[in-house]
């Protein structure tokens, strides 16, 4: 006797979103009197504590005047504040065995602390992120010493494939758009920043009203106001916006084939996306779990490795942002079958796109989504970059108890709708470096769209 495996897949799911229900965190939020939106997560199964400061401040904010600006105030922060060197920062919080982080991308910044929740221990660790926050200092010497570090780095990407490729597709898919300008800069860039432009963007960018505070661990609510109102009551009044300029996407397809003496080629391809809060996001990242992100199951790896090994691995991806972020596929095989191995992919896309995907492989893709989640929110600073997100991107407080039934409802339908709509493979971007064949000079080929 046949048995539906959507019918038992249906009813192991319901139990299993009882049990996600039980688990996931009850999430607070307030608005501090400095403006700041505060989302908490109280917990007391361990004695430490999870604190981030998220900004409006990524390199989707940088101009074409100062490419690099964001990036490198970010990472002035952590180098100093009035009355403490970085020197003492780094001694005084491996003498409490506390951890100083955070994060960087195209929308936001973030700087993050991990500390015993110990009096003692947390209100040490706090002072200095809030000195670092709200005192910051931009001195020239440190700021030379690092853009030297940097450019050193520049000069070696210039000369790795991948870096390479990278650069070129963010540039080939956003065109000028910020997304599109290197995080880091030209070292032409880099050369031209001064303390001054650091401490403007900062002023502009890292304000209280539009500061995200996220606190996750062994402390009260009561605590939780307290210390979200002390990291950001003295944080300047800010003035910029937050919302990053218009994504506009491709109207024609483009493929730059860049001379590499690498062994083999680097390819990448891909066009914008799709948003964080855009409906399509939940059916896209469903689908793109079968298409490319799931994998040795995934149809990509599928063509590409297992019938042909063409490549050890190929993938697939959707990188929700502010506004659409670069949908990509990417994967590096021998020179020679380059263009072959590219060709499989375009085929293999226009089947996904065409056609869509099968129940069974829907039915897998859910299931494999659903009992991996519990692991994305298994530890305090997984929950705490969640919150972050949660914050930034305006989502709703119930998103982790909602996301595994969102993905349970997904459809054939909605996933091929989603696709249609998102990804157009006539107006992709491909960027190949080490490309067969390879010419004096990098080549740009355009055309228009066929329909």
């Amino acid at each position: 006797m046949h048995t539906n495996p959507g019918i038992i897949f249906t009813a192991v799911l319901m139990l299993f979103l009882s049990a996600i229900a039980h688990a996931t965190p009850k999430i607070q939020h307030w608005q501090s009197p400095s403006g700041a939106q505060v989302y908490f997560v109280e917990n007391h199964d361990l004695p430490m504590l999870d604190v981030s400061v998220n900004f409006y401040a990524g390199s989707g904010f940088d101009t074409a005047e100062k490419p690099g600006l964001a990036s490198m105030t970010y990472a002035m922060l952590t180098h100093g504040s009035e009355g403490m060197s970085e020197d003492d920062i780094a001694r005084r919080m491996a003498d409490i065995g506390a951890q100083l982080g955070g994060s960087f991308d195209a929308d936001r910044s973030s700087v993050a602390v991990r500390t015993l929740s110990s009096k003692s221990e947390r209100n040490e660790a706090l002072v200095i992120m809030s000195r670092l926050l709200q005192r910051p200092l931009f001195p020239e010497a440190i700021l030379a010493r690092e853009k030297i570090r940097l450019i050193a780095g520049l000069k070696e990407s210039e000369t790795k494939p991948e870096s390479i490729a990278s650069k070129e597709f963010n540039k080939a898919v956003f065109g000028a758009h910020p997304y599109g300008l290197p995080a880091s800069g030209e070292i032409a860039d880099v050369e031209k920043l001064q303390g001054s432009d650091l401490y403007a963007f900062y002023s502009t960018h890292y304000g209280a009203k539009s500061a995200i505070v996220a606190l996750m661990g062994d402390i009260t609510r009561a605590e939780a106001e307290e210390i979200a109102q002390n990291l950001t009551a003295h944080l300047p009044p800010g003035g910029a916006g937050n919302d990053i300029a218009q994504v506009v996407r491709q109207s024609s397809y483009s493929t730059f084939r860049i001379p590499h003496p690498a062994t083999q080629s680097h390819i990448l391809m891909g066009a914008p996306g799709v948003a964080r809060n855009d409906t399509d996001y939940i059916p896209l990242y469903v689908g793109n779990y079968i298409l490319g992100g799931g994998g040795f199951v995934s149809r990509l790896m599928q063509e590409v490795r297992e019938k042909r090994g063409m490549a050890y691995s190929v993938y697939s991806y959707f990188i929700p942002m502010q506004q659409p972020g670069a949908f990509q596929i990417g994967l590096q095989t021998k020179k020679e079958q380059a263009d072959e191995a590219l060709q499989i992919v375009h085929a293999t896309l226009n089947n996904f796109i065409d056609k869509g995907v099968t129940e069974q492989e829907l039915v897998a893709a859910k299931q494999n989504i659903i009992n991996g989640f519990p692991l994305r929110i298994d530890n305090n600073k997984k929950i705490l970059d969640y919150l972050g997100v949660i914050g930034f991107y305006h989502l709703p407080l119930t998103y982790l108890d909602d996301f595994p039934a969102r993905v349970s409802k997904v459809t054939v339908a909605e996933i091929r709708a989603a696709f249609k709509r998102k990804v157009n493979p006539g107006l992709l971007a491909t960027v190949l470096v080490g490309a067969p064949e390879e010419k004096n000079k990098a080549e740009k080929i355009e055309g228009a769209v066929k329909n």
